[in-house]
């Protein structure tokens, strides 16, 4: 890879790190559905504004169903963790888990079946995922841990759908998802956090709330998805991927910096874990006649 594309990818996966530091910050000012509702629709808003001719680069059945799996479940999930007490830095490792789901379902859909690293891979991550487990403590620490680990499953599934969506341009796609979720999450919003806890978040909002929407937004959902779209365009997923694994590391060393988050000994031998499962999964091995040479 060219040195100004790997400073691309580097900081793609730092924005991505950030972004759950901005969650965390956002959900102080919104209610985790309103808050994945205001994303989506932020997100969709240059699609409005220069408007729709020419129709979605894939068929509706993959826009819906992306919109629906990544949107109305996925982050509401995830948002809905974080706010009971997932901790930002250990929410952007538990997360990546949706790469072995992603594997598993490709398994059963598309007929992947994945070689004896990745299935190693698998074992050593939900292991460590299992550590941090027994670290929280029940309760909502609990709770938050297993809604982090759905939200891991159902981008699994959004990533399925992906796949066989074969989408040639990503960020035109992910502004034309994002009209999905903004409706349905505003009704479920009226329905499960009420009008008087939305109509509070506005009447109470912060510089800091408002900038965290835009940062995720802006920031991790369009540059994000358009830089890495372009990365994946120009270059081998095999060289791209493993790029992704910087995420929880820009997500940890951020929630500490900035948050304050604490990690017990356990944890982090359980953030191990899970890291070198991802990482057995994803980087490729030298063979032993490269190793010779």
């Amino acid at each position: 890879m060219r040195t100004p594309h790997i400073l691309l990818a580097v900081a793609v996966a730092a924005i991505w790190g950030l972004n759950f530091v901005a969650i965390k910050v956002g959900l102080r000012d919104f209610p985790p559905i309103l808050f994945s509702s205001l994303r989506f629709a932020l997100a969709a808003l240059p699609l409005l504004i220069l408007g729709m001719r020419g129709g979605p680069p894939v068929p509706w059945r993959f826009i819906v169903g992306i919109g629906v799996t990544l949107g109305v479940v996925k982050f509401p999930l995830l948002f809905f963790g974080m706010d009971v007490g997932m901790p930002a830095g250990l929410a952007s490792l538990v997360l990546q888990s949706q790469a072995f789901f992603t594997a598993i379902f490709a398994a059963f859909v598309l007929g992947d079946r994945p070689g004896p690293k990745q299935v190693l891979g698998m074992i050593v991550a939900f292991a460590g995922v299992g550590v941090i487990a027994s670290e929280m403590p029940a309760g909502d620490s609990l709770l938050g841990l297993a809604l982090c680990v759905a939200a891991a499953a159902a981008w699994g599934v959004s990533n399925i759908i992906m796949k066989r969506a074969k989408a040639p341009d990503l960020f035109g796609m992910m502004m034309w998802v994002s009209l999905i979720p903004p409706i349905p999450l505003l009704v479920l919003s009226f329905l499960v956090e009420g009008p008087d806890r939305i109509a509070h978040a506005f009447a109470s909002l912060s510089w800091l709330g408002v900038g965290a929407l835009l940062y995720i937004a802006a920031g991790a959902t369009l540059f994000g998805f358009a830089a890495w779209g372009f990365l994946m365009r120009h270059y081998p997923a095999s060289l791209v991927a493993p790029f992704s694994l910087l995420v929880p590391i820009f997500g940890m060393s951020s929630s500490a910096l900035l948050l304050g988050e604490t990690f017990s000994t356990l944890k982090l031998l359980g953030g191990l874990l899970v890291f070198s499962g991802l990482a057995l999964s994803v980087l490729k091995l030298p063979t032993l006649s490269r190793a010779r040479a």
